[in-house]
């Protein structure tokens, strides 16, 4: 029995592939599993960036808006920060995602490097539990119009400046006003990711199921200010009232400089991400085994 997947897209950790080194590992390894998925009766298609930073060659290569139109699967191979990034970009074309981890966390790309052939080969035939991941969308105001718009899969971060105090920040969801926060700045997570910076600042972690955002400050000035979990169905808007240098980050992957005044409003995207994973893939067993949740009892 062959692959369900008819022509799938191979997706690496570009980025990073600079030295010699790292692209000939990165080469050797996306090689690989491409000669695997060939065998496996998929066409396959590597992503044009990939390629050419990896120096693979061999296979047809695709951009990634050809991916979306062309390509029934995409592999990502890499981090979490490279599946964030292909994530929001494939998000529109619908094209489910497998990660394959060859970074560090790897809490949406779970299937480990040294075994991807047995976890993959049943789930190229349909063996595969699948995860719909909502998308966050942010849009920067000035003056009433709309000077930066993005969409994120982990959070929306307000920061002040690297060499600046606190921001002090006005929040408030669905118009009504919440708080005047002093902070090094504040977090507005997807359950996605509350497990990422949200969860360094002291964030509560949410199921991926769940329906909803998680606000939390960091740093804060007064330290009654705490996370609070909401509905993803509700707006949120932060303004900026004071504090030099602050930005809002989408992802830490890319970056709007703000000026006071400005106002950042959070809303759940219309798009989502489908993940699929090994059957009877469950989150309790991911944060067990990224959290260490085991170890010293």
């Amino acid at each position: 029995m062959k692959s369900q997947f008819q022509q799938v897209a191979l997706i690496g950790k570009y980025h990073s592939a600079v030295s010699g080194t790292v692209a000939g590992s990165a080469r050797a390894a996306l090689d690989d599993i491409a000669q695997f998925l060939v065998a496996e009766g998929c066409a396959v298609v590597v992503e044009q960036a990939t390629a050419a930073s990896a120096g693979l060659t061999g296979f047809p290569t695709l951009d990634v808006i050809g991916i979306g139109e062309q390509c029934d699967l995409g592999l990502v191979v890499g981090g979490d920060g490279t599946m964030l990034g292909i994530g929001r970009q494939l998000a529109k074309y619908g094209v489910p995602l497998i990660g394959i981890n060859q970074g560090r966390l790897g809490f949406v790309t779970d299937i480990p490097l040294d075994n991807y052939r047995a976890i993959l080969t049943p789930m190229l035939r349909g063996e595969y539990a699948q995860d719909q991941r909502s998308l966050i969308q942010a849009q920067v105001m000035r003056n009433g119009e709309c000077v930066f718009d993005a969409v994120a899969m982990n959070d929306v971060v307000v920061n002040r400046g690297a060499t600046s105090g606190m921001v002090e920040l006005r929040v408030e969801v669905d118009g009504h006003f919440v708080s005047k926060q002093r902070a090094d700045g504040l977090i507005v997570a997807s359950p996605t990711g509350s497990t990422a910076y949200a969860l360094s600042a002291g964030g509560p972690l949410l199921h991926p199921s769940m329906q909803g955002f998680v606000l939390v400050p960091i740093a804060p000035h007064t330290l009654s200010n705490r996370p609070i979990v909401l509905s993803d169905a509700m707006e949120i808007a932060i303004e900026v009232v004071s504090g030099r240098d602050a930005s809002a980050n989408f992802d830490m992957q890319s970056l709007a400089s703000l000026l006071h005044g400005d106002r950042i409003v959070v809303r759940r995207s219309q798009l989502s991400v489908r993940f699929l994973h090994p059957k009877g893939w469950s989150y309790f067993d991911t944060l067990r085994g990224k959290l260490h949740w085991n170890e010293g009892g």
